[in-house]
């Protein structure tokens, strides 16, 4: 079985058991992936969470329910999973803009969310150079936010805490204990499920001068994968995120391995167009394909 046809397998079992409580590692674990990978390529891929997805499915079905059976609301409620009618009936609401009872009255159109299916489209139009590092343990310090993926916020709170940092002076103070590989953007604590992960402005070391109430975290010994991104930012360094995902993972034999992601920004000015950064993504090897 290929990569593809197991991510298929895994969204047809989602829908096989979408009325019971079906785990991340159960779904993971019919597309003969670990559940780091599934759910980070799952989120990559399709712009949403596995959860996200899940709930809106349950939320479909549950309107097609409402519109074409005579169930009472709270069965339907509890045929989805929901514990009360009342989370029910929020949820309903926040997707559809209407309660239940008000949809199923006034024969309102609502929301349907069909099931997903993955292709992979072969394009042709570049290679993609990569190369693999093995790199012992060693330390990073710097400033740390606690971001959440929901509604894609990380994608404005992000950019807002590097604009912050640069335009008060604090970039200038990393930037003077930078090491080897010069100033990094650092995603970690990864809870896939919870919607959220840190992101570290940092540095290699335990301590950056004249800087308060920085955190010093492990990186572990690792094998990375090895991007370079070329162009301005940060249109350039995403389009490459977007291709690890959409199309490296698919056509390797490696999967993500469960450590921190790491963006290396290198001297030089990153508004150019041949401004150059890399993206490490830790790799193990896939134990069945």
């Amino acid at each position: 079985m290929n990569w593809i046809e197991n991510m298929n397998n895994a969204l047809e079992y989602i829908e096989e058991n979408v009325e019971n409580n079906i785990s991340s590692e159960e779904i993971a674990k019919v597309a003969y992936s670990s559940k780091f990978h599934f759910l980070r390529m799952f989120n990559m891929l399709t712009g949403m969470t596995l959860g996200e997805y899940i709930r809106q499915r349950k939320l479909s079905l549950a309107a097609k329910d409402i519109m074409s059976s005579n169930m009472k609301i709270i069965d339907i409620a509890y045929k989805y999973g929901y514990e009360t009618p009342e989370a029910f009936t929020k949820a309903f609401k926040k997707l559809n803009n209407i309660s239940p009872s008000e949809a199923r009255k006034k024969g309102k159109n609502l929301k349907a969310i069909p099931p997903l299916s993955f292709q992979i489209t072969v394009k042709g139009e570049e290679r993609m150079d990569y190369k693999i590092i093995k790199k012992e343990e060693f330390k990073i310090v710097g400033l740390v936010k606690r971001v959440s993926t929901k509604n894609n916020v990380n994608f404005k709170v992000i950019p807002k805490f590097w604009d912050e940092i640069c335009k008060n002076g604090t970039y200038n103070k990393i930037c003077k204990s930078e090491g080897q590989l010069g100033v990094l953007g650092v995603c970690y604590d990864s809870d896939k499920e919870q919607e959220e992960f840190s992101y570290m402005i940092a540095v290699e070391g335990e301590e950056i001068q004249g800087l308060d109430n920085c955190k010093v975290i492990t990186i572990p010994d690792c094998t990375w994968a090895v991007f370079e991104s070329v162009g301005p930012m940060p249109n350039a360094i995403q389009k490459v995120w977007n291709r690890i995902f959409a199309e490296w993972f698919p056509a390797t034999k490696y999967e993500h391995a469960d450590a921190p992601e790491l963006e290396v920004y290198l001297p030089g000015d990153p508004n150019a167009e041949d401004y150059k950064c890399e993206v490490w993504i830790p790799i193990v090897e896939k134990t069945q394909m």
